[in-house]
């Protein structure tokens, strides 16, 4: 895009829609979603609060205050914190998603705000906007050149989250649209996140959306208080999506065009299983082809259609897919979630041990999975599922998915949401009846107050 100095900039532009925004003006359905979506994220954090990455970020942390680490007693400061639920609350990939993107948006938004209203005592309505405004930011962020960023080798949750994360903590905080503007120049200069991240078991993916708050959180607080960033920190020669897509020639329409107005918000997508998101409609055919009554043994190849998109991160190198290294990796070799949902019936946060990671069973059945691209696929608009089963007897079954469940084609129940609450909170050890206790609070959040005392450990 072309920068002109006597016109407003896309950062400009949209910080202007932003603070237009007004809570009891959200569409209620978008009022829904922010609710189930802090639920969903504190089960998450809550389900991951014992494990080694969460305990290792709680012990980096040097100061303390008086916000919440969902799942934990210890109160922190309010960047410490967004960087600890963050992490928490991605790093079983078990976290919501957005179609068109790919992007992760609560896991980023729902931290930074509940540290910022916390620390600097906004109440509910505060909050809600803070989060409708941060999902809506990242997710539209994420069509402006959808596949480049992951192409080009970053993550786009850690790349746009920061820049969501700064929006949404400047809405709770009622920040002006210059301010606003400059928290966005500011959050440019902090983002980041290279993808490399499976094959040798590192953390650093988990990482990727807890840092992306507490940035965004400095990054507002920056601005607040008067520092300056770049004006065309989006669209400019040396820019984010320049920087992070290698092109800064995107469709910036879909980012401002009906902001505020029209909510992409509204289609958000929660996850029933704890892996990539693009591997759920190939689990799901898995599951069915199962309940015909097929046996591993029985099968001889199991061949997928796939979009060219999913190669890179999915199926490639395919040996590896076929036998991850690690539980983590795993989660993003379709060839392993297939046998999980084949073999195991579900891919929940039991499927994507270190056990499981090495069950022969799975490993036999993952061996015997391809790929073949489908051109015509409509990734990353959809995320669609195949499988043609070739059986040792002649014989082929064949399942396909049209669309993610538990996004806008057939999104999941506000009582499946709940249950996935309290299935992940019993995971992490919480009795039910604590469990009960931070549903209620959750539900009651953007009514009043905030209160995260029932979310402590």
């Amino acid at each position: 895009m072309k920068q002109d100095a006597n016109r407003q900039s896309v950062s400009e532009i949209l910080a202007s829609r932003i603070v237009a925004v007004a809570p009891a003006a959200l569409p209620a359905r978008v009022r829904e979603v922010a609710e189930d979506l802090v639920l969903d994220v504190a089960g998450l954090c809550i389900a991951a609060r014992g494990t080694d990455y969460v305990r290792a970020t709680l012990a980096a942390a040097t100061g303390t205050g008086g916000t919440t680490a969902i799942g934990h007693a210890r109160r922190l400061d309010c960047g410490t914190s967004a960087l600890v639920n963050g992490t928490a609350a991605h790093g079983e990939d078990f976290d919501d998603t957005f179609e068109g993107g790919p992007v992760h948006a609560g896991a980023v938004v729902v931290p930074a705000v509940l540290a910022a209203a916390e620390e600097f005592h906004r109440d509910g309505a505060a909050a809600l906007r803070g989060i409708a405004v941060g999902v809506e930011t990242i997710c539209r962020l994420s069509l402006v050149t959808p596949k480049l960023v992951h192409k080009a080798g970053f993550h786009p949750t850690a790349v746009l989250g920061t820049m969501a994360a700064a929006a949404a903590v400047g809405a709770t905080l009622g920040l002006d649209a210059p301010q606003i503007a400059h928290g966005f120049g500011i959050a440019g200069s902090m983002a980041g996140g290279i993808i490399e991240y499976l094959a040798d078991g590192a953390w650093t993916k988990r990482l990727h959306p807890g840092w992306a708050a507490q940035s965004g959180i400095r990054a507002a607080l920056l601005a607040r208080h008067g520092f300056v960033g770049p004006r065309t920190v989006f669209e400019g020669t040396h820019g984010l999506f320049n920087g992070f897509a290698h092109s800064s020639d995107g469709d910036y329409g879909k980012l401002l065009d009906g902001f505020g107005a029209r909510w992409v918000t509204e289609t958000l997508a929660f996850k029933p299983f704890a892996c990539g998101t693009m591997t759920h409609p190939y689990i799901d055919c898995a599951i069915r082809l199962a309940g015909r009554g097929i046996s591993p043994d029985a099968i001889e190849s199991l061949t997928c259609e796939v979009a060219e998109g999913t190669v890179h991160r999915l199926w490639e190198p395919l040996a590896a897919k076929h036998a991850p290294p690690n539980a983590y990796a795993a989660k993003f070799s379709t060839p392993f979630c297939i046998a999980a949902g084949f073999v195991l019936g579900d891919a929940g946060l039991a499927a994507f041990t270190e056990e499981t990671a090495r069950d022969p069973r799975l490993r036999a059945l993952a061996a015997k999975v391809r790929y073949e691209i489908d051109p015509a696929n409509p990734y990353p608009r959809e995320f669609t599922g195949h499988i043609r089963a070739r059986l040792r007897s002649g014989e082929v079954a064949e399942e396909r998915q049209p669309h993610l469940r538990g996004g806008a084609h057939e999104p999941l129940s506000r009582a499946a949401i709940e249950a996935k609450f309290f299935a992940n909170a019993a995971f992490g050890g919480w009795p039910r009846e604590k469990a009960e206790a931070a549903r209620a609070a959750v539900r009651r959040l953007f009514d009043g107050p905030i209160d995260l005392g029932a979310l402590r450990g």
